[in-house]
């Protein structure tokens, strides 16, 4: 990411903060990517050009945004290379001037999977050095993980967002996290979410055994559109014709044909080696085929996050992107074929997740055996469940099997995690274990 970017970042930092912010307090936000000298810097170009005003004097001076710009949107210039600008301008003009435009099989061809790439090689690289996190040897999904709860809001939220979706973000965590509706919103809404819930633990939990194939991108479908869609198009390649709304886009009716290309659009992306040009690759060419009846962007979102999830990447989120930036790096897509856009939109809303991702982790903290043995946990605390085991039964048991699958060194804190879930297990916490609530009852009245 060049300085230009990280100096917008900055800004755009600035703008969701609702009380001035100090030098130090504001490099907290942006994480270990940033310098001091850099920033400071930048704050003063800012002031001079008056998008922000510092607030006190030498040392306990902080800034915040003019009101004036805080409407500013992200592509008026916050993301958008000029580059960019031109050519959303161009599908922005009305839409009887602008060409027809049919799926361009020739431009999919063109793409050579480690030969051709969206992403220049100077932005894959810095990708690579943001969105790092876990260890070379800790298994799929480790990271994603450690920010599972944050994960869940954020895409959920963001996702639906870009579809039009008024909740707001604490709508958002009260609905997934205690199942709170939010008063006054319609029930699709409330469908939405809960489905990109559904959508993004399958993505976490399977993370072990997650790769690129047409039964994932089915799956996702289909827990993203379910009670959205009619069971004939749920999880299935449509049988109709579809148009896109604000576009002369003219995607491939024939459903047979719509099945090969995402097949192809598989193949080819399960050849690419590198995870971020993998990840937009699926953004891309899942959104430009259309291949569904609805619920096509949603499931590219998703798609989009295989690799990152798999890799211990930090997740793409789609933090402060604007719909209708978003639409028009798309539109692009669509009738120009020009990735130019999304390309800078993936770019600024990656390294803003990167950001507020590490300020989660500094401000919970990380138990590493929880997430590095959480498959072993799960499987012994259904086991212990189901069967019923209790009191010296149930050590013996969790010993015996502690021994043969945990190294030596973790053992205790293992144990110490397993005792501690039993203990405060209940209804929400049954979520993955494969659990019946009649099971859990059963289980608990032996323990009375």
């Amino acid at each position: 990411m060049n300085l230009r970017d990280k100096k917008l970042i900055v800004f755009h930092q600035l703008s969701q903060e609702d009380e001035p912010l100090s030098v130090n307090n504001l490099l907290e936000r942006l994480g270990s990517h940033y310098s001091e000298r850099s920033v400071r810097r930048w704050l003063a170009e800012m002031v001079k050009d008056n998008l922000i005003e510092p607030v006190g004097r030498k040392k306990a001076t902080k800034y915040r945004v003019l009101q004036h710009t805080t409407p500013l949107k992200v592509g008026a210039g916050l993301c958008f290379s000029s580059e960019s600008m031109r050519i959303i301008e161009q599908v922005h003009r009305p839409l009887y001037v602008r060409t027809p435009a049919l799926y361009n099989d020739e431009w999919f061809e063109e793409y050579k999977p480690n030969k051709s790439f969206y992403i220049p090689t100077d932005s894959r690289a810095q990708l690579h050095r943001t969105g790092k996190r876990a260890k070379h040897e800790d298994p799929a999904g480790t990271y994603a993980h450690q920010i599972f709860n944050r994960l869940l809001i954020d895409l959920s939220y963001n996702s639906s967002r870009l579809e039009g979706n008024t909740y707001s973000w604490l709508d958002t965590e009260r609905l997934i996290l205690k199942g709170t509706p939010a008063e006054g919103k319609l029930d699709d809404e409330k469908i939405m979410i809960l489905n990109h819930k559904e959508a993004i633990r399958y993505l976490v939990d399977n993370a072990h055994r997650l790769h690129i194939a047409e039964e994932t991108i089915y799956t996702l479908h289909f827990l993203l559109s379910d009670g959205l869609l009619d069971r004939e198009f749920v999880g299935k390649v449509r049988p109709h014709s579809v148009r896109i709304g604000g576009s002369t886009y003219i995607p491939i009716e024939n459903s047979m044909l719509l099945k090969l290309q995402l097949e192809r659009i598989v193949k080819k992306a399960s050849l690419i080696e590198d995870p971020y040009e993998q990840s937009l690759f699926l953004l891309i060419h899942i959104s430009y085929l259309q291949a569904f009846a609805d619920v096509n962007k949603r499931t590219a979102r998703l798609a989009a996050n295989i690799p990152l999830v798999v890799h211990n990447l930090v997740p793409q989120s789609f933090s402060d992107i604007e719909r209708d930036d978003y639409n028009s790096a798309l539109i692009a897509v669509y009738e120009l074929q020009d990735v130019r856009p999304m390309v800078d939109l993936y770019l600024f809303s990656y390294m803003r997740t990167c950001t507020i991702y590490d300020s989660t982790v500094r401000t919970k903290g990380f138990d590493e055996i929880r997430v590095r043995y959480r498959k072993q946990r799960r499987a012994l605390l259904r086991e212990i469940i189901t069967k019923g085991l209790k009191g010296n039964g149930m050590m013996d048991f969790l010993n015996g099997e502690i021994r043969e699958q945990i190294p030596h060194i973790d053992r205790e804190s293992f144990l110490a995690d397993i005792v501690k879930d039993l203990e405060d297990m209940n209804e929400i916490r049954l979520a993955g274990l494969g659990v019946t609530l009649e099971q859990l009852h059963s289980w608990q009245k032996k323990h009375v």
